[in-house]
């Protein structure tokens, strides 16, 4: 079953900034929560003392306005504090928000009595090293993806798996996602859709020559190491961030992160497969009649 909470009283409205009218109607957001007896407050995405703020447990709640990947960043932001997001769309997809723009002050009164429920989602860590030296880490929400630079030509990326020798892929890439990401790039790549409550990775090739073409399904527990094999550039991008420039023998160790996403949600439990066949036929990206 999933869970219930009994509601939010501090709330963080935060919009991205290059989303016409989000700013607007984050305002109006704050505004109507505040009548309501609730301590709101609006500002960016990317401000740094909001963002200090929601880090440090002084909000309840962020209702983030934008599109997925709005969601991601709010992901990334309030996962490690706990804080769950109440996604608004005002972007082009919206797989991840839950509201519409023009839904929100008919869903508002929903969470001001506590008729909603929180969906968690399992998050990546992705650790980059380079010999003994650890380089950097990062969570992931959707995807960790290790791939091909400016050079067009297949990259060779040895996997290992809990410490033993998996494969070798001769690819442009290699996504390792989670089920939250099964309806991104790995998709795209050829990878299966997960329901979002699954706790697994996703392996996937993109773009093999003459190796494994499969999307392989990996335990919770599971930890993955991508190796590069080759003296040309290769890259490290998380979530669709600036990529990090992988050298020979780097290597990114990949499992389940300790943080969780949590999304607020008013539809019910099966709303994802209901929805899924919408979005697959509706990808504003394509520019197709809707």
């Amino acid at each position: 079953m999933p869970e219930r909470s009994p509601g939010f009283h501090n709330v963080a409205v935060v919009a991205h900034p290059q989303v016409v009218d989000a700013t607007l109607e984050a305002e109006q957001i704050a505004a109507y929560l505040n009548a309501h007896d609730l301590q709101a407050i609006h500002g960016l995405l990317y401000d740094d003392s909001l963002r200090q703020r929601i880090q440090a447990g002084e909000y309840d709640l962020v209702i983030a306005l934008g599109g997925d990947g709005t969601m991601l960043r709010a992901g990334h932001l309030c996962a490690p504090a706990g804080v769950p997001i109440l996604g608004i769309n005002m972007g082009r997809f919206g797989f991840l928000t839950e509201v519409r723009q023009s839904q929100w002050k008919e869903f508002l009164p929903r969470l001001l009595v506590g008729d909603f429920w929180l969906e968690k989602r399992m998050m990546l860590i992705a650790e980059h090293w380079r010999g003994e030296t650890h380089i950097g880490t990062w969570d992931a929400l959707n995807e960790v993806i290790v791939a091909r630079g400016l050079m067009v030509r297949p990259v060779r990326l040895r996997a290992d798996l809990d410490g033993r020798f998996l494969t070798t892929y001769v690819a442009d890439g290699l996504i390792a996602s989670t089920a939250t990401g099964s309806t991104a790039y790995a998709l795209a790549a050829g990878g299966p859709i997960l329901p979002p409550e699954l706790r697994n990775i996703l392996l996937i090739p993109v773009a093999p020559h003459l190796s494994i073409d499969r999307a392989i399904v990996l335990a919770e527990g599971a930890t993955v190491c991508i190796t590069v094999q080759a003296d040309y550039q290769a890259v490290l991008c998380v979530d669709g961030q600036t990529p990090v420039e992988f050298a020979n023998t780097d290597r990114v160790d990949i499992h389940a992160g300790d943080h969780t996403a949590q999304f607020v949600r008013f539809q019910d439990p099966d709303y994802f497969y209901r929805n899924l066949t919408p979005h697959m036929n509706r990808n504003p990206s394509t520019g197709n009649p809707q």
